[in-house]
């Protein structure tokens, strides 16, 4: 039986207090719905079967470049953190995967897979970290990881990204996820050419290990850390990269990895038609890579984004299946609340795309009527589709509030209580 962090009978109550509310609001939804075309009950189950994976490191308070103000009742450790992703899933019931990161989460495989059955977690994506340095390594990453100068630091990093593979495999992962901070902050520090080669030869390595039914998600950041050139800049370049390596690499997309006012969507529809779309990594952005709460900024956006997804969805593309995990850093907010929130965001614009009117839509386009094919968007967008998300919710036996449920069942209190007070450490997310 799966361990409940907060109590059954907490959420029953909870839900109690709403459910009437909630029978009248999701009627009248459904009706209006019903006028337009639309089936409520279709909706609701396909909202239902959308999950979205949470990242182990989002648990714990993030920090920026200056400074990082430390939580209450933060996670010790990958078990805490467990616990604490546990949770969100128990009141959205949409967050049953974690995304583990190395060497942050480094623990017995044994003992990962254990404490995931018992909180009916399972494992998405391995993460590995040659960003920064891990304690005790014998080559350092500060001028390059997968494409350094020098080969056994290459050799090194690649070993590492070896090492998230078995630890995956032992504990039901199926795919790897690769970000690096590998660039250059002078004109002339780097040879743009030799340095693309290296990463490309080091990543072929991690390509061979990859087991056959796993998958390779290479992630573009236009800046940051290396601030003048990066190695995987952009989208057209992860294609490259994808192309290069073979069928089982794919173009992992980060909301907030682009320059502001870029046309996200119009990118993950040209990753679609060449099948290089691998996933998501999900939050918002105000100005540059801010990690901020899904759909806190720009929900339009991400609407925009799963019109796509959804368009490719009905199209019937072939082998489409994109993972989806939210990567975000909470400087100001409970991490659990915010994760909470940003997984309810996403099955927002999520049924809101299932509610566009595709044939009108079609029908505006090849007219050329560019007015009511916005329109046609913003209708949809425009709907209150809450009362299906929050139907979802209770049926599989989440929180109608999930927020609520959360504050009234003390929980933050409880490991605040459990866990020592973390102390404020230089700058840098978590």
């Amino acid at each position: 039986m799966t361990e409940s962090r907060i109590a059954p009978d907490l959420v029953a109550t909870e839900n109690d207090k709403r459910a009437t509310a909630l029978k009248a609001d999701y009627e009248a939804l459904g009706a209006m719905l019903e006028r337009r075309g639309v089936d409520i009950e279709a909706v609701t189950r396909k909202v239902a079967e959308f999950f979205v994976a949470v990242p182990s490191w989002g648990v714990g308070t993030g920090g920026t470049r200056f400074a990082r103000f430390p939580g209450t009742g933060e996670p010790r450790g990958i078990f805490d953190k467990l616990d604490d992703c546990a949770v969100i899933n128990q009141l959205t019931q949409a967050t049953p995967n974690v995304s583990l990161h190395i060497p942050w989460d480094k623990a017995d495989a044994k003992e990962l897979r254990a404490k995931g059955d018992a909180l009916g977690l399972g494992f998405d994506a391995m993460n590995s970290n040659t960003f920064s340095d891990a304690p005790g390594q014998a080559h350092s990453y500060k001028y390059g990881s997968l494409s350094h100068t020098d080969a056994a630091t290459r050799a090194q990093a690649v070993e590492h990204n070896l090492e998230c593979i078995e630890i995956g495999k032992a504990i039901g992962s199926k795919a790897l996820t690769v970000w690096i901070g590998d660039g250059s902050n002078f004109p002339g520090q780097s040879n743009f050419t030799r340095a693309f080669e290296r990463y490309l030869a080091s990543m072929a390595d991690i390509y061979k290990a990859l087991p056959d039914d796993w998958k390779l998600f290479t992630e573009h950041k236009m800046y940051e850390p290396a601030f003048y050139s990066t190695i995987v800049q952009d989208w057209g370049t992860n294609y490259l990269i994808a192309q290069t390596l073979g069928p089982k690499a794919h173009c992992l997309v980060d909301l907030g990895h682009h320059a502001p006012n870029t046309n996200i969507e119009m990118i993950v529809a040209r990753l679609i038609q060449f099948g290089k779309l691998g996933g998501f990594h999900f939050n918002d952005s105000k100005y540059g890579d801010d990690d901020l709460d899904a759909g806190a900024i720009d929900p339009y956006r991400l609407f925009l984004v799963f019109n796509e997804l959804v368009d490719a969805e009905q199209r019937g593309v072939n082998d489409f299946n994109p993972a989806h995990m939210i990567d975000q850093s909470h400087n100001v907010t409970d991490p659990i609340e915010s994760l909470i929130n940003s997984a309810n965001e996403i099955r927002r614009a999520y049924a809101q795309a299932l509610i566009v009117d595709r044939k009108a839509l079609d029908g505006y386009q090849q007219d050329n009527d560019a007015l009511m094919a916005s329109e046609t968007l913003k209708r949809a967008y425009r709907a209150d589709v809450e009362p299906i998300l929050a139907e979802a919710r209770r049926r599989a036996g989440g929180a109608i509030d999930p927020v609520a449920a959360y504050r009234a069942s003390g929980y933050r209190r409880q490991v605040a209580a459990e866990r020592p007070v973390s102390v404020a450490g230089g700058g840098g997310i978590i």
